[in-house]
């Protein structure tokens, strides 16, 4: 599933790929497997802070895989730097641990996409470390005020 952001709303992009475009190898499990740099515009107001996610629906494993799970970013932050994700809090990936993991779906598998979902956070409790992709979605439950998407895509 792909959106686009509407002009004038909230909207993550990146430097270094196009919405549904390929992700360049370096960012991946097959290169030096370094984070992406990210843009974000137009933060709803009465966010306090941001929470991005990357996920691979196209994962062959129930739920899909989780790539990075980053909150604790401030409402004011304008992205998240290439390799930058050590600036906030890093949750847990699908392997159970802290930070990045860059694509590197089965070979022959075909193209996966790679959801960079970022999350407006309104007011609640203080989030715990070392939450994974789930753990974090019920804990912010109704907290979101606003969220955008971009996609990447990746084949071996």
């Amino acid at each position: 599933m792909s959106t686009q952001a509407k002009p004038g709303s909230f909207s993550i992009s990146s430097k270094a790929f196009e919405q549904n475009g390929r992700i360049p190898r370096q960012y991946t499990g097959d290169g030096e497997n370094r984070s992406p740099p990210l843009e974000w515009k137009l933060v709803p107001s009465g966010t306090r802070q941001l929470a991005l996610v990357c996920h691979d629906p196209d994962a062959p494993m129930p739920g899909g895989f989780t790539h990075w799970v980053v909150y604790g970013i401030p409402p004011d932050a304008n992205g998240i730097p290439e390799g930058g994700g050590k600036n906030f809090v890093e949750g847990l990936n699908s392997m159970g641990r802290p930070g990045y993991m860059g694509p590197a779906p089965p070979r022959g598998h075909g193209i996966h996409h790679y959801n960079f979902r970022l999350y407006a956070l309104g007011d609640g409790p203080a989030l715990k470390p070392n939450l994974g992709r789930e753990a974090l979605l019920d804990a912010v439950g109704n907290r979101v005020v606003g969220e955008t998407l971009l996609v990447g895509t990746y084949e071996r």
